[in-house]
């Protein structure tokens, strides 16, 4: 939507038009699951889908929110009270924002916003993420809070922790909010350091969505990391970030088994994702295909988090593409999608492929996104 239709829009809510646009994008992982919140490393990119949201500061404490997604819903709360969970389940990642930002002490004001994002929901392509971070970016500008991208991706990440309950990583937030157009982020989570990696020119990313309805993600995805938690302690170690085959072998007797294959996980992915940066580097596809097919693998028997039509797709995807481009899961599981990298030439063949398999296999409809790699957070004047 022309942002002069989306303030239109803005207008007939408020009677006003809005004073500026912050834009955060989703994000595609391509090689570095669960490795984030284990201090490890992640290759993710900033997409062009995006969450914008308009907005103008108002006279009082109320923030008031709309979105184009939930026409006839509105959320509302007050900067002056305590700020808790609402009825709106979106409506709660701005709350989250504030009342994190209220925490540590910033001043905030009241605020009109109208939200509207193509960032596909439930899709693993972070739509939360790209959420809070547009919202950190309101209230940065709104109340001239002077916070880096880092600072505004580390509010998000504690948004999504303490105020959602979702105990994610990094990675989403600050890819988000410090994305580069046409660049994957190698990213350190232990110490948020990062190196831009130019994406080959005649690289596609193509994004294959299951529609596969998660369930039960949020208590599967903390369980897990209560797990990494408690294999890293059993090592004496502070996170896996410090662990190798060697130490988790040593331990092994003392852990369940479970703890011993998300360790297994994290390990291995971590060494995978140093080596697929060189690859990427490289425009190595053997080599990437060989990372990424490792990952699923690892995904699917170590963490379990894959579901069969993401493996269906991978299957999928896979045979089509021979060895010609590299296909695994990406985002938290539990349905979701898979990110395949290929050659522009070969993006017919993915879409042909799933069009012909998997309904007949699954039952279900994918959908099918050719991503490009595109900026992170800004705010425009209007």
């Amino acid at each position: 939507m022309p942002v002069d239709l989306f303030n239109t829009k803005f207008e007939q809510l408020y009677n006003k038009p809005a004073e500026a646009l912050a834009t955060a994008p989703g994000r595609v992982n391509l090689i570095g699951e669960f490795t984030d919140y284990n201090n490890g490393f992640v290759l993710p990119c900033a997409l062009e889908f995006t969450t914008r949201i308009l907005f103008r500061k108002r006279d009082d404490n109320q923030v008031i929110v709309h979105s184009l997604h939930y026409p006839g819903e509105c959320d509302k709360f007050s900067i002056d009270d305590e700020i808790s969970r609402g009825d709106s389940q979106w409506g709660n990642y701005i709350r989250a924002v504030a009342y994190v930002l209220k925490r540590q002490g910033h001043l905030l004001s009241g605020v009109d916003l109208l939200i509207d994002s193509t960032v596909p929901q439930g899709s693993g392509l972070s739509s939360s993420a790209a959420l809070e971070v547009a919202v950190g970016g309101v209230f940065n500008h709104l109340c001239q809070l002077n916070l880096s991208g880092e600072e505004i991706a580390l509010l998000g990440q504690e948004a999504e922790n303490d105020f959602m309950n979702c105990q994610c990583g990094i990675m989403d937030q600050l890819v988000s909010a410090n994305g580069q157009k046409g660049q994957a982020l190698l990213i350190d989570c232990q110490s948020l350091t990062t190196e831009s990696v130019a994406i080959p020119e005649d690289l596609s990313i193509v994004i294959v969505n299951s529609n596969y309805p998660r369930k039960l993600v949020d208590s599967e995805y903390n369980q897990r990391r209560i797990d990494c938690e408690q294999a890293a302690k059993k090592m004496s170690i502070a996170t896996l970030r410090d662990a190798d085959i060697k130490k988790l072998n040593a331990a092994r007797s003392a852990m369940s088994d479970n703890e011993y294959k998300r360790a297994h996980h994290v390990i291995t992915e971590n060494s995978r994702v140093i080596k697929a940066t060189q690859a990427l580097k490289n425009n190595d596809m053997p080599k990437l295909r060989e990372l990424m097919t490792a990952s699923h693998q690892s995904l699917r028997d170590d963490f379990e988090v894959t579901v069969p039509e993401t493996d269906g797709l991978v299957d999928i995807c896979q045979e089509a593409l021979g060895d010609k481009g590299a296909v695994r899961m990406t985002g938290g599981g539990f349905g979701g999608a898979i990110v395949c990298l290929c050659r522009h030439s070969d993006i017919d063949k993915i879409k042909s492929a799933v069009e012909k398999h998997y309904f007949s296999r699954f039952n279900i409809q994918a959908s099918i996104y050719v991503g490009k790699a595109g900026d992170g957070l800004q705010v425009t004047v209007l």
